[in-house]
């Protein structure tokens, strides 16, 4: 099969495209699915490049040659031994965050610890596979399962609710721009944080206000002024996102691309009876809550460009250029 390698930590040279890529078994409880298209997300390039301590998001060493993506649209094409065979045929997306894998308190995610979607197909937990009936296209499928998943996740953590102000930082991106448009669906007032230039776009996708990426948020939004925080962010900045959360206020993490070490002022966090949440491994419901969204059309993944496989290198110097709002995906080539 047709698959991207990536050969091990370093610049997008790592990334081989191969026409001779073994086909994986599926062995017991496994799916083994026909990619259709799969998204770009920042953990592939920080995985490449040995962003994460250990070199993976389980922290373990990760093993070479490793084939990347979390995000998966496709069809079932065959099961492995302990799955029902009226399986094949299922158009699916992956839950990226394997929870049916857990071990060691912690979730393996697909591209990561096991192979991934920059092939041809893929072999994946049958228990983490959700079939999908709807209309949308399997590009803007490829484009939820990571950052809806997350994005979904930071707001399920954070307890958002109907009524509540709700800062997104990073709002233009893969993760913050679904961000915003869930937390609308749950009848939040969105403040976002993005490029001056791409403030048009962010309100279009719900957010009831705007503020400049690097602006001061203090004098912009006033001290106590949002119920939640949901960050991707991160960086030098970060404790004036904790000034303007009220008291009792929760603040919801899941990115560091700003910048991992920052300062915190302890009595800030105890004075004000604030809780901070780090989330990457996702909550059971997170995803079935995801599959209902877009089967009810309740919304609309936003897909900022697409790219050949081939052409992955291409899609990653974009991705990391911040040209775009919403998503970048990969249209994977069907086999022979």
């Amino acid at each position: 099969m047709d698959a991207v390698l990536l050969l091990g930590h370093g610049g997008p040279e790592m990334l081989e495209y191969r026409h001779d890529v073994p086909v994986p078994d599926p062995g017991p409880g496994d799916v083994l699915i026909a990619v259709r298209a799969a998204g770009v997300n920042n953990t592939d390039i920080n995985t490449r490049v040995g962003w994460y301590a250990g070199g993976s998001w389980a922290g373990a060493a990760l093993t070479f040659p490793r084939i990347q993506g979390a995000d998966v649209c496709g069809e079932i094409v065959a099961v492995g031994p302990g799955v029902a065979t009226t399986r094949v045929g299922e158009r699916v997306i992956v839950q990226g965050c394997l929870r049916s894998l857990h071990r060691d308190g912690r979730d393996p995610w697909l591209g990561s610890e096991i192979d991934g979607g920059f092939a041809q197909f893929v072999r994946v937990p049958s228990a983490d596979t959700y079939r999908i009936e709807t209309e949308l296209s399997d590009v803007q499928l490829a484009a939820v399962p990571c950052s809806y998943g997350t994005a979904e996740n930071l707001l399920h953590r954070a307890r958002v609710a109907n009524g509540e102000r709700v800062l997104v930082t990073g709002a233009s991106g893969g993760v913050g721009s679904a961000a915003v448009m869930l937390a609308r669906r749950r009848g939040a007032e969105v403040v976002a944080v993005a490029g001056a230039d791409k403030v048009d776009e962010v309100r279009a996708l719900g957010a009831a206000a705007v503020v400049p990426r690097g602006a001061d948020l203090v004098p912009a939004l006033g001290p106590e002024a949002v119920d939640v925080v949901i960050d991707v962010v991160g960086g030098p900045a970060w404790s004036s996102l904790l000034e303007v959360l009220r008291p009792g206020g929760r603040y919801a993490i899941s990115g560091a691309i700003g910048g991992p070490s920052v300062e915190l002022d302890l009595r800030t966090l105890y004075l004000k009876d604030l809780s901070l949440l780090g989330c990457t491994s996702q909550d059971a419901q997170v995803f079935p809550n995801l599959i209902g969204y877009l089967e009810r059309g309740e919304i609309t993944p936003l897909v900022a460009a697409t790219y050949p496989l081939a052409r992955i290198a291409d899609a990653q110097a974009e991705f990391v250029a911040k040209r775009s709002v919403g998503k970048l995906v990969l249209v994977v080539p069907p086999a022979d």
